[in-house]
């Protein structure tokens, strides 16, 4: 009986990880322009962490760029760009990549 739910608990495990491989992660860069200070960088940071699907965000203010790292099973780019627009920003694609799965 224990071998029997010891491989079901295996199992479920690597059904589990293997769903997590194959999430489909995406990058991608925006120009906004309207990025002028830390009060915006902020703006930016605050609102847009809360954007379905999104992992990671960076902000380079010198840059006005903003990096985003999501779940593009979950969000698309032009609902990410969408966001900005909630509080009033507009965001340029500059560039989209896919980022590759990691391989133990």
């Amino acid at each position: 009986m224990k071998t029997k739910r010891w491989m079901t608990t295996l199992v479920v495990a690597l059904m589990a990880t293997t769903a997590v491989w194959a999430k489909d992660f995406r990058t991608v860069v925006f120009k906004v322009s309207q990025m002028t200070c830390e009060n915006c960088e902020k703006k930016v940071k605050t609102n847009m962490r809360f954007e379905k699907g999104v992992k990671d965000l960076a902000v380079a203010l010198k840059e006005k760029t903003v990096t985003i790292t999501f779940d593009a099973d979950k969000t698309t780019v032009k609902d990410l760009q969408a966001g900005f627009t909630k509080f009033n920003y507009a965001a340029e694609v500059i560039k989209e990549t896919k980022v590759e799965a990691k391989k133990k």
